[in-house]
């Protein structure tokens, strides 16, 4: 008997640093999501207007065109977004710069350098996926 496998789950990663995105990406396909990435907030934008929701969100707070504040407030306006888990990944270590985040609507907010295993454990627990 086999067991019935479970959908595929996605993320958005939003990231304008091309290390950081290569290995965001890399460990989140080892553990079978399928990543769309946008390199600044402009395609980011795009995305949230004009495809479904993924399963969880990954936004830097700084990026260009529009920065992940400005991100979390429109995707919190789609309809279809309101409740997709939205974690923050930023260098901005300021009591007030998380607050902020969480106010605008993340779920959760993690500073760069972040530990791989740590980020993986958040991403599965917003997501329900289980390790």
């Amino acid at each position: 008997m086999t067991l019935p496998q479970s959908p595929p789950r996605s993320v958005l990663v939003a990231e304008d640093d091309e290390h950081i995105s290569h290995l965001l990406q890399f460990m989140l396909r080892r553990e079978k999501y399928t990543v769309h990435l946008a390199r600044d907030g402009r395609e980011a934008k795009q995305f949230i207007e004009h495809n479904a929701p993924p399963d969880i969100v990954l936004l830097d707070v700084m990026l260009p065109f529009f920065d992940g504040f400005a991100l979390v407030g429109i995707l919190r306006e789609q309809a279809a977004w309101k409740s997709t888990p939205v974690i923050m990944l930023t260098a901005k270590t300021q009591e007030q710069d998380i607050v902020r985040a969480l106010n605008a609507g993340a779920n959760d907010y993690i500073t760069k350098p972040f530990q791989p295993a740590e980020l993986l454990a958040r991403i599965k627990r917003l997501s329900g996926r289980k390790s």
